[in-house]
């Protein structure tokens, strides 16, 4: 098992911080824009008929804006470390 980054063990050891990280999270995520965003996404994913049937793929955008199939881990971790895009 992989060991935690510097911000997961920040925030295992800061409770506070936690909250107060999850509390802008749900804020964040329930904003007009990530709302729109994830229903793209969604429905994309309908179309190409992934959504709910366990392939572990995902809708993911490409830097010309768009939208492949591709394994969701490597989607959802591609922000990189300090911030550095790793977008294909």
């Amino acid at each position: 098992m992989a060991a935690k980054s510097k911000s997961a063990q920040y925030y295992a050891s800061n409770p506070e911080a936690r909250k107060k990280k999850a509390a802008y999270d749900t804020k964040y995520g329930k904003t007009a824009k990530r709302r729109k965003y994830r229903s793209a996404l969604n429905k994309a994913n309908r179309k190409a008929g992934t959504y709910g049937n366990g392939d572990g793929k995902d809708m993911s955008h490409t830097k010309s804006g768009r939208l492949v199939k591709e394994s969701a881990s490597k989607n959802r971790a591609r922000n990189g470390h300090n911030g550095k895009s790793t977008k294909k």
